[in-house]
């Protein structure tokens, strides 16, 4: 895939902060490669473009029918994170994104699966989104700062809810990326 695809591909979320997170360095070769949990990855898009980049990433997802094939250097994993008792390795990822995804019983886990210092990418959608599309579920649905209050204690690089304009029709998600406290 070239880079033009992919950037176009990828949440904005995700493109548009690189040099707010400190990625834009980390990403253009250097030895350390990123360790990356695209959770609920859906296609993968937004794996996938820190993978062409030299991330490692590990795609999660309970049905990987929709993900795009998965460089050599990654892997993907079936996972039905929202039966049973769920598990992800502890301090294992640099980052974690999740989008357009919403089980709030893997918040725990999701901040747990960070290594110090790692950063969290979430955009999901907000209560105000039931007004004028889907999902209309509650359950699927934050609210309001919800998301922040989520990762509180965390240093907050970027916060926003509201409408993204999703295509021609509003869509009213919220964003955070944030940092795992060192300690």
């Amino acid at each position: 895939m070239d880079e033009k695809r992919l950037r176009a591909e990828a949440a904005p979320l995700l493109t548009l902060h690189l040099q707010l997170l400190g990625l834009d360095n980390q990403l253009l070769g250097q030895e350390h490669h990123l360790q990356v949990l695209d959770l609920a990855c859906g296609s993968g898009r937004n794996g996938l473009w820190l993978a062409a980049h030299g991330a490692q990433v590990t795609f999660i997802d309970r049905d990987l029918g929709r993900l795009a094939a998965v460089p050599k250097h990654c892997q993907a994993l079936a996972l039905d994170l929202e039966s049973g008792e769920p598990q992800l390795p502890e301090s294992r990822y640099d980052i974690v994104l999740v989008f357009n995804y919403l089980h709030r019983p893997l918040f725990e886990l999701i901040k747990e699966s960070l290594k110090p210092g790692g950063l969290i990418i979430y955009e999901t959608f907000i209560e105000k989104q039931a007004e004028v599309g889907r999902p209309k579920n509650p359950n699927f649905l934050l609210a309001d700062g919800e998301l922040s209050q989520r990762f509180y204690g965390w240093q907050t690089l970027h916060a926003f809810e509201g409408n993204v304009g999703c295509e021609e029709t509003p869509c009213f998600k919220a964003q955070y990326i944030g940092r795992k406290p060192a300690n």
